[in-house]
């Protein structure tokens, strides 16, 4: 596949007008660099497909979308039924949005190294991981990097599972014999899982107005169920700035963790999460 971005579109019909005969974009969104072709007004991808202008000028008014070349032209990197969900373009990883929520940090920072350093608060090598709420996989790459002997992801959007299919920086998750892939609701494919069976888990979830169960007392029971004894969570929560009557919202999630059982519960800011200790 070959990936376009409104900055790649914008160097193209640079070199273009310039008359240059050739010009070097990322094609896979910032893993590497190839030198294409310029014939005429059009750019000439390595199948010898062909980019016209036109196309290319429609693409760089777009900064907020990823192209995607196929046999009939250029479609975005996005899915339209009962949510709106995309992947979004950065000066490295792409971050996912859904329904006009961005899912991952990623101002001043890589999308990919944000999510990699919630593996990196919790995951040694050899631990059983569980990634609750798996997004484009990349806490779980860096789970794998790190040297955990299996990490179960878990995703249950379908959408977000086709987005990920087509993300070159996921890729990966599908030739890592340690890493398996679920498609599954963890509210409920949890409870499937016998006590003390992992060593870590990643708790990534969508914001609370749109998963508030995944927050509640009885899933955390269930994540220090699922945790062996001195396994820990990291918990992301969201901005810790958010007030309610008085009290943070990351001081509820605290105080619940304490009360099911949880040890040394810990802010990370940088992280907008909480690490705990079963």
């Amino acid at each position: 596949m070959t990936y376009f971005t409104a900055e790649m579109a914008s160097k193209a019909i640079s070199a273009i007008r310039q008359g240059h005969s050739s010009v070097t974009l990322s094609c896979d969104l910032n893993l590497s660099e190839v030198a294409l072709r310029i014939r005429k007004n059009d750019l000439i991808l390595d199948d010898d497909a062909a980019i016209p202008l036109k196309q290319l000028e429609q693409v760089r008014g777009m900064r907020t979308r990823i192209y995607v070349q196929d046999g009939d032209g250029l479609r975005p990197l996005e899915i339209r039924n009962d949510d709106y969900s995309k992947l979004v373009p950065t000066q490295t990883a792409p971050y996912l949005e859904s329904s006009g929520v961005k899912l991952h940090i990623s101002k001043g920072i890589c999308p990919y190294e944000s999510a990699g350093r919630m593996a990196d608060k919790v995951v040694k090598k050899g631990f059983l991981v569980l990634d609750t709420c798996s997004g484009l996989g990349y806490s779980a790459l860096r789970s794998a990097k790190i040297g955990a002997k299996q990490t179960v992801t878990v995703e249950i959007s379908s959408n977000i599972l086709l987005l990920r299919s087509e993300n070159p920086w996921s890729l990966a998750l599908y030739d890592d014999a340690s890493i398996v892939q679920q498609h599954k609701d963890i509210a409920s494919f949890i409870h499937s899982f016998d006590a003390d069976s992992f060593d870590a888990i990643i708790h990534d979830p969508p914001r609370f107005s749109l998963a508030g169960e995944l927050y509640g007392d009885s899933f955390y029971r269930e994540l220090k169920r699922v945790l062996k004894k001195r396994g820990v969570l990291f918990h992301y929560t969201g901005n810790p700035s958010t007030v309610r009557h008085g009290n943070s919202f990351v001081s509820g999630v605290t105080k619940r963790l304490y009360e099911v059982g949880f040890r040394k519960v810990r802010r990370e800011k940088e992280l907008l999460g909480v690490t705990a200790l079963a």
